[in-house]
Parts: C-alpha cells; structure tokens; sequence
C-alpha cells in the first residue's frame, strides 16, 4: 500500500498520550540519542545541569531541558555529532534530610544506627525513588544519551573528586584551617556564602553602653549599638576610628564588658567609619565575618559564644543552654535593668537563611578545608574577557566580573554524612595529616595504624564543578573527552551562575588547562502571568506534569520557547499552554488536509519543485525567509523569535493565506505545482518544529511519501538561492486588496454569509491585469459575489469608495449598509474611543501610577493605548468614507 493512501492518513484528532510514548521509546530503541564516535561529523556537546536525585520536574527544569533539547535536536539535524550528557546530582544537604525524616517517621535516627548503616539507607532509597526525575525528563522528550547518564557519586565520578582534591591540594589550593563560616544550626552543617540566601527585614538596632574600667574625664563608657546584644559575650574588643576625637583618649583603655566580668580593650582602626552609627564597633570575631578580618588584624583573641546548635556557650555566663533568639530578649532586659541599655530602635537589615531548611545562619568559628579561590578566579576572569566563554546574554559579564574580582575562599567541607568524604586522614599517634587519592591504612610519617579517616564530607558543589570533564572520563583520557571537550554551550538559569558556572569556570581551566564550554546561556526565572514567584503558598504553582498531561508535551515545550526572551523573567500562564494546544490542533488540521489533497504524489518527487505561479513563489519565498530567520534565531539562543516566526508563517501565511487560496486548485485534475509545494513546505515546517515539537512532527512526518526513518535524523532545511521578490510583493498587494474588503465588512458588522460585489479601478495596467487573473481568489477569500476591474468606476447606487495603494475599490453595500445609521453609529464609536484613551492617557502620565504600580501593568497600558490609538485611526477612517458614499460614482 502507498505510503500516502487513505488508509495511511491521520486519524481526526492528535491523540498526545497515545503517541508521546511511541516515538520516544522508537527515538530511543533506535539509538538516536547516542553519537558516533567515529563520525566525521563536527561535535556539539551539552551536558546537563544535573538535577537533585531528591528532585520532581519543576518549572524550571521543564523550561531548562526543552531548551537544551531544542538545541540537541536542532544540532543533530544541522549535521553536528551530538551529545547531550545526562545525569543526577547526590544533593547531599537535601538528600540526608529526606532521609532523616523518613527514619524520624520510623522512630530511628541516623546517629542511632551509625554512619555505615545510614548511607545504607540512603543508597537504598535513592535506588527506590531518585530515578523519578529521569522518567519525568523521558516524557519531557529530552533526547539525552541515557546509556552515558552518571550521577555525581558513581564511581568514576568519585576518582575524579579525589584526584580533583589531591591535585589542589598539592599545589596549595587546597587548606584546613581555622576560619569563620556560615553555620545552620538546623542542618549542622557549614555552609558556603552562595548556600545563604540573604532577605532584607525590619530588625532591631540596641544601643548599649560599654563603661570604661578608668573613666576619662570626658568620656565615661562607649555606646555600640548592634542587631545582635547576645553576642556581646564573644565580644573580645570595641574598634573605633584612630583620627576620631571623640575617642582618641579612649584607645588602649579597657572596658567593662556588661553583664560579664571580663575586660576587653579599645582599639583603633581605620577600616571603623565615623560617620556610620555611633562611630564605634564592637569586635566579635567567632560570629562576625568583618569582625574575624580585624580579629586578625590586631591579633585578637576568638570567643565562642554560640555553639553548633545555635545555644549559647559557658562564654555567655548566666545564659549558658538558651537558644541564641530566646537569649536576645533575656539580654536586653537585663541591660536595660542594668542602665546600660540606651535605645532600641527599628532597623532595616539583611539577614541570612540557610537555603535548604530556611533557618537563620551563624557566622562561626571553626576549623574546615577551604579552596583559595583569587588564585583561580584570575584565569576564570580573563577567559571571559578575552571572548573565550562567551556569557548569554553579555549583561551578565558585569555581575560576573563583580563577584570574580571579590571572591572569598570558599568552605567546602560539610558536617554531614551523605556525600564524597573527605579524602584526609589523621594520624591519632603524631598528629600527621595524609592526604591521598587512596584510601591509607597506616600513618606515612609514623607507620602508625591509630589513622582516622576525616569524618566531613565535601560540598555537592565540588562535585558538581568537574561536571563538564568528569561525566567526559576525566582523569582518564577517554575517547569521550577527546571528542567532546570543552563542551559547546551551557544551559543554565542565572541563578546559579556563581553556584556552579564559576566554579565549573575555575576547576576546567586548572585541572583541563581549557574551558568547559564555549557559551554560557543563561535564561531568567519562569514566574506567573503576573510576574510573581511561583509559590505553593500563593496557590500559583504551575506543574508540567500536569500541564503535559493535559495540553500534550508539544504544546506545552512550544509555550516555554516562545516565552523566552533574553534578558526578561518568563510570564507563564495556564491560557499560554492551553493556546499553543490551539496551534498543534491548527498543524495536525493542516497536515491533515495536505495529505488528503495530494495522494496522488508519490515517493518524494515534491522535494525539488520550483515553482512557476505567482502563487507558489510568493509562498515559496516567504518560506525560504522563514528558514533563515529560524536558523538565524536558534543559533543566537533567539528562542521566543524562531517559535513566533514559525507560528506566524504556519498559522497566519500558510494556513489562513496559502491553504485557502490553493483549494479551489487542488482538485484530481488540479495544478501538481500546488499539490508538490504544499507537500514540501510541510516536510519543511515539520522539520523547523522538530526541535520545538518533537512529537507531533514525527507522527505526521512518518505519512509522507517517501520518508524513511526518522524526523529527528533528517536534515535541517537549508535557505534555497531561488526566491522570487517580485512575485511576493505581488500577491501581497492581492493580499491587502482582500484584508482591506475584509476590514470594511468588519466595521460595518457585515455578516460573512452575506455577500456583495466590488468593482476595482486602477490606470496602472500590470496591477489591473494581477487583479484580473486573481479575481475568482479574492471573490472567494473576500467572500464577494464578484470582483470586476476596469478602467472605470461602476455604476453602483451610493457605493463605498475604498483606497489601496494604486487602486480604488467601489464596494456595493447599499442593501446591507444604511449609512446614515452607520454614521451615527461610528460617531458614537470615536468618542467612547476618545474618551477611552483620554482616561488611560491620564493614567500613563500619573507620576504616581508610573511610580507605584507594577512595570507589567504600566506595559499592559502602553500597549492598550496604542491599540485604542489604531482603533481611533480605523475608525475616522470609516467616517470619511461614509461621506463620500452618498453620491453615485
């Protein structure tokens, strides 16, 4: 049987569920997912930001993976050798807590039942459940070589993190030391600065008086004021301004520390600002990162007053066991009794949150394993500078640079079990530090057996930084490095730019000598219609699961490409999914009906048409111009332009335009030129979607005659050097022609049943003669009971006198138009249009709407205006030519 009979046509309707599972277990049984790695083919590689093993396909990674995929397919069909790398991520803080709750709800602990027991347990849950996001990205259609996907704790991947750590440790890179760093109480753990996310608040601002052991005879004691009076206790001295002279006969004398029996002295420092406050600063170096800086300074010494479970130490006297918050209210009461206490005062501030379990974070002393960051930032810097990674879009360089140029070292171990363990050991008898990529067993300076592996683990991000090379084979020379590294682009949210990009940045041209990747992506947030953060609390969370479920996986991947502009958050809406859904009824209706017209063209003898009709080269070349604005908009990450390019060619120029115009052509003894063009366009359109669309396209791509294996192999279209400029300005002079008759029976609420006839008058004869040999198509697309055209007006009674370019057009309405009630009522228009614009004109130019209201609804206003504008336009338009249809032409 023919590839095109009718047994072979669509059904009626895309069935998405049926169908989505078919051709991705087809994709993949087939192995088109995995590259050739002796293709002569030029390589492009993604590797994917390896999502939480804990995680559930969010938005953000829905809107992530469609555009890596787009870019893979795309890839793949321009003739690259592709490799899109997957894969998961051990997500130690995250995954230890999953577990630890579920060992809550069994009555157990992971103290209880020791450390060997609960990796156990978390291995085993991770096999149970951490492969749920893998499926989800399956149904996404993300076409990933699965038989490479790795997870950040597998074991090639651990050779790399010890060798990774061993090498930077040998070369310095690498320390332990005492230090002060982010701490979560709740999650016991150090934390780097990126893990703190930091939210600004209404706090409180205590002023509290520090008396001076010998009074000066001006100067009794010294106001401090600070957010935090329970950490007075680790206070170890007050710094003020060397060339303040408020203070200068105050520095080198003690103060009484209040509430304690301890001294600490007066320094000067010129890093103090006088005009900041009080123009003195308390000192408290175990819980203050500023303060740990002068610590060291003035050789200081360092007092912990709050422990590790964020209560206050033996240091804070009386208060020894209180929660550091509880301790807080307690203080301040007690100073104020004690008439040490000045004011309190409102105060904005920003404070630190832990960004797994929301808790406030601790600033605390303690001993943890750092990597010197300036060193490798310097490198990381001018391979951005020098155009070597290329950052898209180039706004981001400046946050870059910013953050780069003021790089603090960055703290990788954590308290924690469940992660790559730190691979240092300690000598219980000489106190010798090993470390090694081996595993040691006996001491290397003592050969004694009393070592102790260090018992932290390392941050998931140290993992996640060899990501490019280390999922490649890295540290071995594979044939997958060689080929695939430094990778192509990176696609990634801008959010996590110094999480992970930096440090994949920094740890690719240390330990490869070479990028990781050439182009970094970088898309915004996906946020509701409005603008807001997605939220469970705000009850505005949208789930691609469901949204696939309901809408089809294609509609779905077309809403997010469309919606992401450079630059700009992404507005996503439940209507913008529900309106691509339209547009994939809109494809499956066309292609349906394509194949039902053309079955007499058999194999794939359409591919080479070149057509003849002024008809076919007007769509032809409109098409030609679409492939190159697609190509052009993918291959500058442009995806919002190629998805509104190919909707507005497919929707607008083929459907509503071309299809109309060719049924009457399509007959059994119709013009073959029309049959083999539409044939061809949509092998075309179908592979320009592919990349955005990948399921429906290859439903319907597997009907055409002579398609052969896959869409997702096939090959890009290329721009043909034939295109026909003349035929296309022609028709689409034919097409304003009809748009303008359509405009008239639109303002004049003429239904499209009722019919009419237009006389055409024009003294250029080539645009009379174009008129004439498309006379039948603008009757049939205008809706008319006929089209003439000649030299002359017509002789209808009070026709309406239309201008389109060159050509005047007298519309015969007088049975369907009573123009003095249309008059009036277009009268009446214009000025609930006029008074419509007058009232959002006012708002516009309101210093207080465009000051307070939302930036997305002073936009939606701008846009209103400019519509009622055109509106207003359209419609005096339409008055001056109900007064020249009173007389008879």
């Amino acid at each position: 049987m023919e590839k095109n009979s009718k047994k072979e046509l669509l059904p009626k309707s895309w069935n998405s569920k049926e169908m989505e599972s078919k051709w991705y277990a087809f994709w993949e049984s087939n192995g088109y997912f995995t590259p050739d790695l002796h293709s002569s083919k030029p390589p492009f590689c993604i590797v994917i930001p390896p999502p939480n093993v804990t995680g559930s396909l969010h938005i953000g990674h829905a809107l992530n993976n469609t555009l890596q995929d787009i870019l893979s397919r795309y890839k793949r069909m321009a003739g690259f050798n592709v490799l899109w790398l997957p894969g998961t991520d051990h997500a130690g803080i995250a995954t230890q807590n999953v577990v630890e709750r579920i060992l809550t709800e069994e009555g157990l602990d992971r103290l209880k039942i020791g450390r060997d027991r609960f990796i156990e347990r978390v291995w085993k849950w991770k096999e149970e459940s951490g492969g749920n996001i893998i499926y989800q990205l399956r149904r996404l259609g993300a076409s990933c070589d699965w038989t490479r996907e790795r997870f950040t704790l597998d074991e090639g991947l651990s050779k790399a993190v010890r060798v990774a750590f061993v090498t930077l440790y040998n070369k310095g890179l690498i320390y332990r030391g005492n230090y002060i760093i982010n701490w979560c109480p709740r999650c016991g753990t150090a934390l780097s600065d990126l893990e703190v996310e930091q939210e600004e608040i209404t706090g409180k601002l205590y002023y509290i008086l520090y008396p001076l052991k010998e009074p000066k005879s001006d100067i009794k004691y010294i106001i401090v004021a600070t957010t935090r009076p329970e950490t007075m206790f680790g206070d170890t001295a007050v710094a003020v301004h060397p060339e303040d002279d408020k203070y200068a006969d105050a520095i080198g004398a003690s103060l009484l520390l209040p509430l304690t029996d301890r001294e600490i002295p007066v320094i000067g420092d010129d890093r103090v600002e006088r005009e900041f406050g009080t123009g003195a600063v308390k000192i408290t170096p175990g819980h203050d990162f500023a303060d740990f800086e002068t610590a060291n300074r003035h050789n200081l010494p360092f007092v912990k007053a709050i422990d590790e479970h964020g209560r206050m130490t033996e240091h804070a006297y009386i208060y020894k066991g209180l929660d550091r918050f509880e301790a807080r209210t307690k203080v301040a009461k007690d100073l104020e009794n004690a008439s040490l206490l000045q004011k309190i005062e409102d105060y904005k501030m920003v404070l630190g949150h832990c960004y797994r379990c929301k808790t406030v974070v601790e600033p605390m002393l303690s001993v943890q394993w750092f990597v010197r960051a300036e060193p490798l930032s310097q490198e990381a810097i001018r391979a951005v500078e020098s155009g070597r990674i290329k950052l898209i879009p180039e706004m981001w360089n400046t946050s870059y640079f910013s953050w780069m140029r003021n790089i603090r070292d960055w703290c990788i171990s954590r308290q924690i079990w469940w992660g790559h363990r730190i691979p240092a050991w300690y000598c219980g008898d000489c106190g010798e530090i090993a470390v090694s990529i081996e595993d040691q067993n006996v001491c290397v300076k003592c050969g004694s057996k009393n070592i102790e592996q260090d018992k932290d683990v390392l941050d998931t991000w140290f993992s996640s930084a060899l990501w490019p090379f280390s999922t490649l084979g890295w540290p071995d020379r594979t044939r997958d490095l060689s080929i695939f590294y430094p990778t192509s682009v990176l696609v990634t949210s801008f959010d996590i730019l110094f999480f992970w990009v930096a440090r994949m940045i920094m740890m690719g041209l240390f330990l490869m000598k070479d990028v990781p990747f050439m182009e970094v992506y970088l898309h915004a947030l996906v946020r509701d219609s409005k603008g807001q953060k997605m939220s469970k609390s705000k009850g505005n969370v949208i789930d691609p699961l469901v949204m696939m479920d309901k809408y089809g996986v294609d509609a779905f991947r077309f809403a997010l490409a469309a919606l992401t502009a450079q630059g700009r958050e992404i507005k996503l809406s439940e209507d913008r999914i529900e309106g691509y859904r339209h547009f994939t009824n809109k494809l499956w209706n066309a292609s349906k009906f394509i194949l039902m017209n053309t079955g007499d063209i058999q194999n794939n003898q359409y591919l080479g048409i070149i057509p003849e009709s002024i008809l076919g080269r007007w769509i032809y070349t409109l098409y030609q111009d679409t492939i190159k604005s697609v190509r052009d908009a993918i291959d500058v990450y442009n995806f919002d332009s190629a998805a509104r390019i190919l909707y507005n060619f497919i929707w607008h120029e083929l459907c509503d335009w071309y299809l109309e115009a060719v049924k009457s052509r399509l007959s059994a003894t119709g013009e073959p030129e029309h049959k083999k063009l539409l044939l061809y366009i949509l092998d075309g359109i179908l592979k320009m979607l592919h990349p955005f669309m990948p399921m429906i396209t290859e439903e319907i791509w597997q009907r055409l005659p002579g398609s052969s294996g896959s869409i997702m192999i096939s090959k890009f279209p290329e721009v043909s050097s034939g295109k026909y400029p003349d035929e296309r300005n022609k028709f689409e002079y034919v097409k304003g022609v009809i748009t303008r008759i359509r405009n008239i029976r639109s303002a004049h609420l003429i239904p499209h049943t009722e019919r009419f006839s237009v006389h055409a008058r024009t003294q250029d004869s080539q645009l009379a003669a174009l008129l004439q040999e498309f006379s039948a198509t603008i009757v049939f697309l205008a809706r008319l009971d006929n089209f003439t055209v000649g030299a002359a007006g017509r002789a209808f009674k009070s026709p309406l006198i239309v201008k389109h370019d060159n050509t005047e057009m007298y519309l015969d309405l007088v049975n369907l138009v009573d123009y003095k009630k249309e008059a009036a009522r277009i009268e009446r228009e214009i000025e609930k249009m006029r008074n419509e614009l007058e009232r959002v004109s006012g708002m516009l130019n309101d210093r207080n709407f465009k000051s307070n209201a939302p930036a997305e609804i002073v936009d939606k206003k701008k846009a209103e205006f400019e519509t009622l504008k055109m509106k207003l336009r359209n419609l005096e338009e339409t008055k001056e030519m109900i007064k020249t249809s009173q007389e008879n032409v």
